[in-house]
């Protein structure tokens, strides 16, 4: 019997930047100790404050957040990173997902997995082909964890001023988790009801 769940998935606001900024340090450290190069660029500062209420200010981010409102998971939608996606890959097919970032705390819930298949619902909806991502180029234990959430390899790119560029999509409404959905919680101050639909902005471009 599955367990009833305790968190849920919000839209990102400003008073969780300081939340979003430990999530990515935090990050930083652990993949340091499993001997990546990824993220081997602190991001601090007010550059990253600035960029974290550039996501939100454009609803493009989201929480995973407990039943205490505690922020266990981060994850971003974006455009299309042209350093690494063409016109012959048809980017307005796709949603690009991006700072997928959980809580160490966290893990054993499946939360990257369910994050992934809220963003390929997500996709479907709107009419879309493709959830696609870009990773470290290094990094193949991250590969390979994409690769058993479905996740395609199309190609790596490697442009002298990136380290990412491996590139990977899954189809756009495949569910790795389909019994274990995250339902989408109230906008902070929204009297709304939480729920398993996706309320959420639509984008076409």
């Amino acid at each position: 019997m599955k367990s009833a769940q305790t968190e849920h998935l919000r839209p990102a606001a400003a008073g969780d930047v300081p939340a979003l900024l430990a999530l990515r340090t935090e990050a930083e450290g652990w993949l340091r100790a499993k001997g990546t190069d990824q993220w081997s660029d602190p991001e601090t500062g007010e550059r990253a404050i600035s960029k974290w209420r550039e996501s939100i200010d454009e609803g493009r981010a989201w929480v995973v957040v407990s039943e205490r409102d505690e922020v266990l998971a981060t994850v971003s939608r974006g455009p299309v990173d042209r350093d690494f996606w063409t016109d012959a890959d048809h980017p307005e097919t796709a949603l690009y997902l991006y700072k997928l970032i959980v809580a160490r705390d966290a893990s054993g819930r499946h939360l990257g997995t369910r994050v992934i298949d809220w963003m390929s619902r997500l996709a479907a909806l709107e009419g879309r082909t493709w959830v696609r991502i870009d990773t470290w180029r290094t990094n193949s234990g991250l590969h390979a964890y994409y690769e058993r959430l479905g996740f395609r390899h199309v190609r790596t790119e490697e442009p002298h001023h990136r380290r990412s560029g491996w590139l990977a999509q899954r189809p756009a409404g495949e569910l790795a988790m389909p019994h274990d959905l995250l339902s989408i919680g109230p906008r902070e101050g929204h009297r709304g009801v939480a729920g398993t639909s996706l309320e959420v902005p639509l984008q076409r471009g």
